[in-house]
């Protein structure tokens, strides 16, 4: 085995599938941001996950174009390394690794709320106690990965089930009580509407963004997925279908169950609110909670996954450290790139403890993250557009699904950031424009004799 091969052929593409739903981790999300959702976009919250649902399947096709033609752990990274240059190329894996960073601190604070429900409920709202129980479940899932991949594939494979499982049968409550006893808000089409302003319009676009994030961690596992041209890509954009599902699901049982002034204030576990107002008691809030504690470990795993993959293959590639290229011989994974993880992990998830509060924290991340996403997202298609360019001269049918689809996707995405960065606050901004603007810095720092190892265009037919 060469010191900077991954493990090949581990994941299969069921198991790819359920790593791209673990990575935008439906419970959590539906129980952390649905209520930032509503308050941005009110009634129009189940319209705006079906609207941006469109340019995200632009970019869902785009990754899966592109990993058939040139499959990398470094994904978006190393394909807009290729076809665009080096600087927008380290500015996309920046992106992503500031993204998974701040999303560190995000991800672990619900499992250490939920886990407090249970052992000490008086210290719930304390950020110090949160942040504490929050390391500890970091550095446990740290220890799995770098254990290694299958084991971390088989454990994703039953949380991923339970959660959805759980999902459904609350989901299913939830109607059944709504047409037992009505609605609080009485439905209409309009809520599938175009009736934003441009600033609500931007803003409900990022925070789509965030709630369909993470399903292309499947491309940064392509090279330790079987048939990886074919699965690694489909999985990421089969996974994309099953999470619309769900979260219009729990949006519009939201706002048939409460108002848009609560449903909007219930930013701490809406899925909870939403099993026991649906009749489930003591044991569908247990299950609520288990659910997000779950879905919360398995969205961590994968964005840890990203994050380690794609500083992995900058590190294989010497835009950093050559040693955050290498792999564990024993493990197959990069132990490496792993240690940079847990101390950035765990040096970021601490300086969050000194924001006024977990709410705080949660609502300013989402939008911090939704400005890094969309830039290497939006790179993603527009790589995907020029590579398949000459896709017109077999068909135009195919030319605009395959070049214009993506290409439109990705420039909707920058228009949406840049608009939403004039509305965002200052530690919104710092954190997600200033984190990537840092990568100026370091780009700059890098050996100007560097040259990137970028993977092989496959040339086979799509």
């Amino acid at each position: 085995m060469k010191s900077n091969q991954l493990r090949r052929d581990s994941l299969s593409f069921i198991e790819s599938i359920v790593m791209g739903i673990a990575g935008s981790a439906p419970a959590f999300t539906i129980a952390a941001t649905t209520a930032a959702l509503i308050g941005t976009a009110g009634v129009l919250a189940p319209g705006s996950l079906l609207i941006f649902a469109i340019p995200m399947l632009g970019i869902a096709l785009a990754y899966k174009l592109l990993n058939s033609r040139m499959p990398s752990a470094g994904a978006a990274y190393a394909w807009t390394s290729k076809l665009f240059g080096k600087l927008p190329g380290f500015l996309s894996g920046w992106a992503l690794l500031v993204a998974s960073l701040v999303f560190m601190v995000t991800g672990s604070m619900p499992i250490a709320t939920s886990t407090l429900d249970y052992v000490a409920p008086h210290l719930t709202s304390s950020v110090v106690a949160t942040t504490s129980v929050a390391t500890l479940w970091f550095l446990a899932i740290a220890v799995v990965l770098i254990v290694g991949i299958k084991l971390t594939s088989k454990l994703q494979m039953i949380m991923s089930t339970i959660e959805l499982i759980i999902l459904s049968i609350v989901g299913i409550a939830a109607f059944v009580h709504i047409g037992i006893h009505g609605a609080v808000n009485t439905f209409s089409w309009s809520w599938f509407g175009f009736d934003y302003s441009p600033k609500t319009f931007a803003e409900s676009a990022l925070v789509v963004i965030f709630f369909y994030w993470g399903w292309d961690v499947t491309s940064n596992l392509s090279e330790e997925t079987k048939n990886t041209e074919k699965n690694a890509g489909n999985g990421g954009f089969g996974s994309v279908f099953v999470t619309i599902t769900f979260y219009i699901t729990f949006t519009l049982a939201a706002l048939f169950l409460f108002s848009v002034k609560d449903a909007s204030g219930l930013s701490d576990n809406i899925v909870y609110n939403i099993a026991v107002t649906s009749g489930l008691g003591r044991s569908g809030a247990l299950m609520a909670t288990v659910a997000v504690i779950l879905s919360s470990i398995a969205t961590l795993e994968t964005t840890m996954l990203q994050f380690s993959r794609t500083l992995f293959a900058m590190g294989r590639d010497g835009l950093f450290s050559r040693q955050l290229g290498d792999v564990d011989a024993r493990t197959q994974t990069p132990v490496k790139a792993m240690y940079v993880l847990i101390i950035l992990g765990v040096a970021s998830i601490w300086a969050s403890s000194f924001m006024p509060s977990i709410s705080a924290i949660i609502n300013d991340s989402v939008n911090a993250i939704g400005i890094q996403v969309a830039y290497y997202y939006g790179l993603a298609g527009l790589a995907a557009a020029w590579m398949m360019r000459d896709s017109f001269k077999q068909s135009f049918l195919r030319g605009l699904s395959f070049c214009i689809f993506p290409g439109a996707s990705g420039i909707f995405l920058f228009i949406m950031a840049g608009y939403a960065v004039t509305t965002f606050g200052m530690i919104t901004n710092l954190v997600g424009l200033g984190g990537l603007l840092v990568g100026l810095v370091f780009f700059r720092n890098q050996t100007k004799d560097t040259a990137p190892a970028q993977p092989a265009l496959v040339t086979e037919s799509i």
